[in-house]
């Protein structure tokens, strides 16, 4: 393969010389970067060297990218960067013990976004949904899922699952609360279910059903699919355009450390959830600019029944953290009316789950069609005569942030344009 090796100043340029001779790559130029201790003013290297990454792209035109740099020039953080940035262009990175090759995207025709995160629970279903919402307000939207527990061959969910047919899935074998169930429960748009099974650092996964999705979603003939992705694995299709979800509460320095900065560089947006109050997510803003200058909207998630609950006494499962418990009981008794609020943030622990069933006393069970919602909840609920109302995740944009809509539909002209 064509490489460009990674070189510095504090390696002697004779020792890096022979370096490169022995390197099982066709060795086209150098980018040095950094370091001056054994430069001599005048060094040879036997090839072409560059000081910036882009110049070395553009003149060798490299397959990848050879590390044989060291600290303290090039650290794990600065590698990170680094293998970040070759692998944004489709160029492998790798070094003396590692390697690293760029996730494979499938071309597909039909304009499209894709919804990638930074892991799971960041809220990127909800995203998702919103986006399918607002999107489909004008014209014929599908969203492709792939999720950890997907249907082993792609399945259309037509019309919103009511709590029967979630409760015969379940029955029958199936994760009834997968991603794609959810959207097409709370987004009302058309569905298409895949599965996929672990994911790389930059977010390739090990195996997945993707692509035969993507097969039902082009006889459909969409005006526009949206894919949603899985924890930090993301979608293996050239979308048109991404956007990112991150959480606001975690430290920049992992928003935008390790290969979270390549997947900032693959979006064109950036939506940052859970940023309540005491969160920083000016700091964790300005993190993923200094990695690429992209659109940036802080949000907060609020429970958003799709039924009425007013006046009615609720409990709420979720997979919310204990400490949101009250803040999302007072949304819901202040913005829907419901009479007394009971919160479980249990819904992904199904022991203490079921010891909350039993003390739950309630007219209504509200619950996120996540964990074990149909199993454990919904089966709870039909036992006992109780209701199910499902609450979807409303993102919502802190005061002072860019309108999200505007930003979201801001990624339309590029993916239409292909159509």
């Amino acid at each position: 393969m064509r490489a460009v090796a990674l070189i510095d100043g504090e390696h002697y340029a004779p020792v890096v010389r022979d370096a490169l001779a022995e390197l099982p790559h066709d060795v086209v130029g150098a980018l040095l970067v950094g370091g001056t201790e054994k430069l001599r003013g005048e060094d040879e290297y036997g090839v072409p060297v560059v000081r910036e990454l882009a110049e070395a792209i553009a003149r060798f035109d490299p397959d990848v990218a050879v590390d044989i740099s060291d600290e303290p020039v090039l650290g794990p953080r600065e590698r990170f960067r680094l293998a970040s940035r070759f692998l944004a262009h489709g160029i492998a990175y790798e070094g003396a013990d590692f390697s690293l090759r760029p996730p494979v995207f499938a071309p597909f025709e039909p304009p499209s976004i894709a919804i990638i995160g930074t892991g799971k629970r960041m809220g990127k279903t909800a995203v998702t949904g919103y986006a399918a919402r607002l999107l489909a307000q004008d014209r014929d939207v599908i969203v492709v899922s792939m999720g950890r527990g997907g249907p082993a061959e792609p399945e259309v969910a037509e019309v919103a699952p009511t709590v029967d047919d979630l409760l015969a899935l379940s029955r029958g074998g199936a994760h009834a609360a997968s991603d794609y169930l959810e959207t097409a429960a709370l987004a009302g748009v058309p569905t298409i279910g895949c599965r996929r099974a672990g994911g790389g650092l930059a977010g390739a996964p090990w195996t997945t059903n993707l692509e035969a999705g993507m097969r039902l979603a082009l006889e459909r003939d969409p005006d526009l699919v949206v894919f949603d992705g899985s924890g930090a694995a993301i979608p293996p299709v050239a979308a048109d355009r991404r956007s990112l979800v991150a959480g606001a509460h975690q430290d920049p320095g992992l928003v935008t450390g390790y290969l979270n900065a390549y997947r900032i560089l693959l979006s064109d947006l950036v939506v940052l959830t859970m940023a309540e109050h005491g969160t920083d997510h000016g700091a964790v803003s300005r993190a993923i600019r200094q990695v690429k200058d992209v659109p940036v909207v802080a949000t907060v998630l609020r429970p958003r029944p799709v039924e009425s609950i007013e006046r009615k006494r609720v409990a709420f499962f979720t997979t919310a953290a204990p400490s949101a418990a009250e803040r999302l009981e007072r949304h819901l008794r202040d913005e829907h009316g419901a009479a007394e609020v009971t919160v479980s943030c249990n819904l992904s622990d199904r022991e203490n789950l079921r010891a909350d069933l039993a003390q739950a006393d309630a007219d209504v069970y509200l619950v996120e069609i996540k964990a074990a919602a149909i199993d454990v909840v919904c089966e709870a609920a039909k036992e006992g005569g109780i209701d199910v109302v499902f609450a979807d995740n409303e993102v919502i944009p802190v005061p002072g942030q860019p309108d999200l809509d505007e930003a979201l539909r801001d990624l339309l002209p590029a993916a239409e344009a292909v159509a």
